[in-house]
C-alpha cells in the first residue's frame, strides 16, 4: 500500500472516531474462569457463558477442585481458552473468576499460575461475585423465596470452601457482608453464617470445623421462632441428585426448618454481574452510551418544558427521562430501556439545582454507594440490577450558565434598576445547611449578575420559601414578606422565580404584598440544555472513553463492617 492510501486510512478512520468515541474495543476479551462443578453445574456454566459470548469476546477455562498447576490435566482448559482469546484478536486479558470468594482455594492456585500461560500483552483481574450489591440480590432472592414473617425467622447462611482458619474468616466476612444486605431489609429475629471446609483442608480440621457448622444449623433449628436455611455458594453438581445443595438438604432433612436448595446459580444477576464487571474494562462505543434524566417532574407544563430543553440532545444520545424524587421503579425502569438497545454506560444526570439534592439516595439507588442517607426514613428502597456502569452528576445552579438565565429574566421585567429591588425567590430545603448552601450558590449567582450590569439595581437578594416543610417555611415566609414589604415602600420589587419552571405557590404565599414577578422559572431555556450537554460530555469523556476502569469500581462493597455497611 502506497503511503498516499495509508494516509487517506487513518484520516479516515479518525473522520469516523472523530467524535471522541472509541471506534472498537476488540483487544480486550474475557477469560471466564470457572470451577468444574459436575455435568448439571457445567450445563448451568456454559449457558451464562454463552449467553455473555454474545455481547462480549470470551473464552471459558474449568478449574477442578483436584488441580495441580500449570502441568494439571485442567490446565489444557486453561491454554485453550486463552488461544481462542487469540484467535478472536484479543491482546488484554480480563480473568473474570466465577467464584463467590476471592479466598476460594482453587481461585488462589489459578491465580498464582495464570501469569505462567499468558507471555505477552495485559492481563488483568477482575474481583470475585462477594464485592457486588448484585450477588447480596441474590442471596436476598433466595431468603425471600422461603421467608413468610422474618420478624418470628431466624436466618442461617451457609458457605463452604475454607481451607483454614484464614479462609474461613474471609469467607465469613464476605457472607458477613451480603448477609447484611438481607437483614436491613428483612427484620430477621436471628441472622447467622456457618462455613464448611472443603476437602483441601487438613482431614482433622475440616472434621472439626464442619461440626461447627452442623451444631449452628441444628440448635437454630431447635430455637424459638421459624428456623431458614439458606446455602450460598458456587458448589458441586453432578446431577440433580448429586449436588452439595441436594446432599445438605439431606443432612437437615430431619429437623424442624425450611430449606431452599437453591444456590448461586442459575440466577439472572449472574449474567448482570459478568456484564457490569466486563463493562468496567472496556471503552464504549457511541452507541454504548446512553443517559438517564431525573428532573423533579409534576404537571404536564412542568414536564414539557423539561423536554423542551432535553430535545436538541436526543439527536447526540439516547435519553431515558426518569421524573421524580429517586423513584428506584422508574429508574429501573430508565435504565432497562437503555440496556435492551444495546446500552452499556449510562450518565445519570440529577436535573437538580445543586450538586448534593438527591445524590445520596440516588447514588444508593444506583449502586455508587453502599450507605443510605444518614437523615433515611422509612424501608430500603431497591438497588438498580443492571449491567451498565454508571457515572451521575446534578447541580445545574452552581453554573455560571444559570446566572446568565436569571439576568435574562430580570431584564425581561426591570425598567428603572436603580428603584427595584430583585428578589430571587428559591424552593429551599427542610435541612439548615442544605437550605444555607442553596442561598449561598444563589448569592453566586448574584455576584455574578452584579459584574455583568449595565446599571446597579437597588438592591438584589436571594431568599428561599422552603415550602415543604410548614415550621420551616413560616419562619422563611416570615422573612420573605418583610423583605417584600419593606422593599415596596421605597421603589419596586421584582420577583424573579429562580426554580426549573413556573413559580409554584409563591402567588398564593405572597398574597397582599407590592410586587412583581417574572414566573417564568429556568426552564426552557438553551442555557439549561448547553448545562446537560456539558454534564454529559465531561463523563463519556473523562469516565468512559479513557483507559479501561479498574474492577475496583463503584459498584463493589466498601471494606467495613457489616452494620456499618448497610445501616438505614
Amino acid at each position: 500500500m502506497s503511503k498516499l492510501k495509508v494516509i487517506v486510512v487513518l484520516m479516515l478512520v479518525f473522520t469516523l472516531t472523530g467524535d471522541g468515541f472509541a471506534a472498537q474495543d476488540a483487544k480486550t476479551g474475557f477469560l471466564i474462569l470457572a470451577p468444574d462443578r459436575g455435568f448439571v453445574g457445567n450445563e448451568e456454566t456454559n449457558a451464562l457463558f454463552n449467553k455473555f459470548k454474545n455481547e462480549y469476546p470470551a473464552s471459558l477455562a474449568l478449574q477442578g477442585r483436584g488441580y495441580g498447576g500449570t502441568e494439571d490435566e485442567y490446565s489444557k482448559y486453561t491454554r485453550n481458552a486463552i488461544a481462542d482469546l487469540v484467535r478472536q484478536n484479543v491482546s488484554n486479558i480480563v480473568v473474570l473468576p466465577l467464584f463467590l470468594s476471592d479466598s476460594d482455594s482453587l481461585l488462589k492456585k489459578a491465580r498464582a499460575d495464570l501469569s505462567t500461560y499468558k507471555n505477552s500483552g495485559k492481563l488483568d483481574w477482575a474481583e470475585s461475585m462477594s464485592k457486588s450489591y448484585l450477588t447480596a440480590q441474590i442471596l436476598l432472592d433466595r431468603v425471600s423465596e422461603i421467608s413468610k414473617t422474618p420478624e418470628q425467622e431466624q436466618l442461617v447462611v451457609l458457605g463452604m470452601g475454607a481451607v483454614d482458619e484464614k479462609s474461613e474468616q474471609n469467607i465469613r466476612e464476605e457472607l458477613g457482608r451480603l448477609t447484611a444486605y438481607v437483614k436491613a431489609r428483612k427484620p430477621f429475629q436471628e441472622v447467622q453464617v456457618a462455613v464448611y471446609y472443603n476437602r483441601a483442608s487438613e482431614k482433622e480440621l475440616r472434621k472439626k470445623k464442619n461440626k461447627e457448622a452442623d451444631e449452628t444449623v441444628i440448635h437454630t433449628a431447635a430455637s424459638k421462632g421459624d428456623a431458614l436455611l439458606v446455602p450460598f455458594f458456587i458448589g458441586p453438581k453432578f446431577s440433580h441428585m448429586m449436588s452439595m445443595t441436594h446432599w445438605m438438604g439431606r443432612k437437615f432433612e430431619t429437623f424442624d426448618l425450611t430449606y431452599n436448595p437453591k444456590t448461586v446459580l442459575p440466577h439472572p444477576n449472574v449474567l448482570t454481574w459478568m456484564k457490569k464487571t466486563a463493562n468496567q474494562f472496556i471503552r464504549a462505543k457511541k452507541d454504548q452510551v446512553g443517559v438517564v434524566i431525573m428532573p423533579h417532574g409534576a404537571t404536564q407544563p412542568y414536564n414539557d418544558a423539561v423536554e423542551k430543553t432535553i430535545e436538541p440532545l436526543r439527536k447526540k444520545y439516547r435519553i431515558e427521562m426518569a421524573y421524580g424524587m429517586g423513584d428506584p421503579k422508574t429508574i429501573q425502569k430508565a435504565i432497562s430501556r437503555l440496556e435492551r438497545q444495546g446500552i452499556r454506560k449510562i450518565a445519570f444526570v440529577r436535573m437538580y439545582s445543586l450538586s448534593g439534592q438527591m445524590k445520596d439516595k440516588t447514588d444508593y439507588i444506583l449502586g455508587l454507594r453502599n450507605k443510605l442517607p444518614d437523615d433515611w426514613k422509612g424501608p430500603v428502597p431497591p438497588q438498580v440490577r443492571t449491567g451498565a456502569v454508571i457515572k451521575s452528576f446534578g447541580g445545574y445552579e452552581e453554573d455560571t450558565l444559570i446566572a446568565e438565565i436569571l439576568l435574562e429574566r430580570i431584564r425581561e421585567v426591570s425598567k428603572r434598576p436603580s428603584e427595584e429591588t430583585i428578589v430571587l425567590l428559591a424552593h429551599g430545603s427542610g435541612n439548615d445547611r442544605d437550605d444555607q448552601a442553596w442561598r449561598n450558590t444563589m448569592k453566586n449567582n448574584i455576584d455574578w449578575i452584579q459584574k455583568h450590569l449595565e446599571a446597579p439595581f437597588k438592591d438584589i437578594v436571594a431568599l428561599t420559601l422552603r415550602e415543604d416543610w410548614e415550621d420551616k417555611r413560616q419562619m422563611a415566609l416570615k422573612e420573605i414578606r418583610q423583605t417584600i414589604d419593606k422593599a415596596s415602600k421605597s421603589g419596586k420589587v421584582l420577583i424573579i422565580s429562580n426554580r426549573l419552571h413556573g413559580s409554584g405557590p409563591y402567588n398564593r404565599f405572597l398574597k397582599g404584598l407590592n410586587y412583581q414577578m417574572n414566573a417564568k422559572g429556568l426552564a426552557p431555556h438553551p442555557n439549561l440544555t448547553r448545562w446537560l450537554e456539558r454534564g454529559i460530555e465531561t463523563v463519556v469523556k473523562t469516565d468512559f472513553l479513557v483507559t479501561p476502569m479498574a474492577a475496583t469500581g463503584t459498584e463493589r462493597f466498601s471494606q467495613v463492617s457489616p452494620e456499618v455497611l448497610f445501616a438505614q
